[in-house]
């Protein structure tokens, strides 16, 4: 690996460390109203979709079978359960097509 790869990796570990934290520290002395929660509570499931989203666009027949399931194990089961079967189906989806 190279250096500047290894720099962008650790900067990206960074970025996301100070985002999880800044949370934190900013509302560590205020309890949030229940919509500000019930915004806080579904931002995980929105920051993943924006990044797995744009790999939907290509109109590639693997990944748009995985979507599909990940959409179905999204409507009955929790987060982690669902972004296990959505990287497990896109890779086998994508080595079989």
């Amino acid at each position: 690996m190279n250096t500047q790869s290894l720099l962008t990796i650790l900067l990206m570990a960074l970025a996301t460390y100070l985002t999880r934290i800044g949370g934190y520290l900013v509302l560590r002395n205020h309890k949030p109203g229940p919509r500000t929660a019930a915004i806080m509570e579904a931002a995980p499931g929105c920051v993943l979709i924006s990044v797995i989203a744009p790999h939907f666009a290509s109109g590639h027949p693997a990944d748009l079978a995985a979507l599909a399931i990940t959409a179905l194990a999204a409507s009955r089961l929790p987060m982690l359960p669902t972004v296990l079967i959505a990287v497990a189906s896109a890779g086998v989806l994508r080595g079989m097509l």
